[in-house]
């Protein structure tokens, strides 16, 4: 897999590179304004080293879900500004994905300038099953350009005409973050440093099982909380009350608690409340004694205690998902604790994307203190099971 470093070397002075980003952060819902610029913040080396070798660079990402069309509610406007502001220079956003007014800006580019283009969902094909559609969308893309380059990592797992088929046209390497999440990521699947302990939460079995599966034999113990704590309790025949529970799960959690034994380690207390209410009184109370008319939203504080002494003497954790609902205050403090103990480790801590990155930035915490916060939540489990990525295996040919 070549790299940009590779690319840059050889010569983009005034060439026209399209560099697919991961863009997609979150916005306030009353004032659109950006909550967590932490992806537009990750994608900085990549383009700045661009820009610093002269190449014209032209920014495809995505933002939302619109439904194929143009939406103003997911315009990158916001996001083009604050690029704009972290690079120190003008971002200018074209009117269009890869129509008319993308092309007039592009040809009015300057060496080390940057372009932003509009949502690139707002093309149906981006996201489309049909590939003829999708390369044609891919052939106005790369018509944009003379060389790709993907630091999406977050987007590799998807066969998407900006992700997939561009690279298919168009001469490319590797980002310099796609680059750090796969010598990572390498690190976690094929020769992690012992004891290896994984910190699993967030809301569903059914959307870890395939991670869980592929990463128990590897591990030394591995950490459940969040919603998925109570199919677990469940397979052990303990009432959950209202908590989340995914009753088809529960033969597979039984399952694996039988072949991990003693290295599937699940929360000993939680916090309780009659409603899912920032409001509502909470009662810490035993795992095995959640009330049939309560629902747990975290784990407990002796929870947080057994699974900090768990990672205290890890060399390598990998933790994805957070301990409870941490966007409510009452039920931060699983996550917080549980955050705290991985940034404490003396070895090498991975945040794996999504929810549980947001939350370092939510709660407050010191970035700095982990070895790497993966940009990509999905991507990331995807690798760790061992699936084929589209998105890295097209810039491997």
């Amino acid at each position: 897999m070549r790299s940009v470093d590779e690319l840059i070397a050889d010569g983009v002075s005034g060439r026209r590179v399209l560099l697919r980003a991961d863009l997609n952060v979150p916005l306030d819902s009353d004032s659109g304004a950006i909550t967590d610029d932490g992806r537009i913040r990750a994608s900085l080396p990549t383009i700045s080293a661009l820009r610093e070798a002269g190449a014209r660079v032209v920014v495809a990402a995505h933002l939302g879900r619109p439904k194929g069309e143009p939406d103003p509610r997911y315009s990158l406007a916001p996001v083009a500004a604050r690029l704009g502001e972290l690079l120190g220079t003008e971002v200018p956003l074209a009117a269009d994905v890869a129509g008319p007014d993308a092309t007039a800006k592009v040809a009015a580019l300057a060496d080390g300038q940057v372009l932003m283009l509009e949502n690139v969902r707002f093309e149906a094909a981006e996201t489309g099953k049909d590939g003829a559609a999708r390369g044609e969308l891919a052939d106005r893309l790369a018509g944009l350009a003379d060389l790709y380059v993907d630091d999406a990592f977050g987007a590799v797992h998807r066969k998407h005409a900006s992700v997939y088929d561009v690279a298919e046209r168009l001469p490319h390497a590797a980002g310099r973050l796609v680059a750090r999440e796969l010598e990572v990521l390498t690190r976690l699947t094929e020769s992690p440093e012992r004891p290896y302990v994984v910190v699993l939460g967030g809301s569903k079995v059914s959307d870890k099982l395939g991670v869980i599966e592929a990463l128990l034999p590897k591990v030394d113990r591995l950490l459940v909380g969040g919603g998925m704590t109570y199919t677990f309790l469940a397979a052990q025949g303990h009432e959950v009350g209202t908590s989340l529970l995914e009753a088809d799960q529960v033969d597979s959690c039984r399952r694996l608690l039988a072949e991990a034994g003693d290295r599937i380690v699940l929360p000993v207390d939680v916090v309780c409340t009659p409603e899912f209410s920032a409001d509502a009184p909470t009662t810490v109370l035993p795992a095995t004694e959640i009330p049939a008319d309560q629902m747990s939203l975290d784990i407990g504080p002796k929870s947080v205690e057994l699974f900090a002494e768990a990672l205290a003497g890890a060399r390598t954790v990998f933790w994805n998902g957070p301990m409870g609902v941490f966007e409510l205050a009452p039920f931060q403090g699983g996550t917080r604790g549980v955050a705290q103990a991985v940034g404490a480790i003396d070895g090498l801590s991975v945040v794996g994307g999504g929810d549980s990155a947001a939350s370092v930035r939510q709660l407050g915490l010191d970035e700095a203190a982990y070895g790497h916060i993966s940009t990509g939540g999905g991507a990331s489990l995807e690798y760790l099971e061992g699936r084929e990525l589209p998105g890295l295996a097209v810039l491997a040919d």
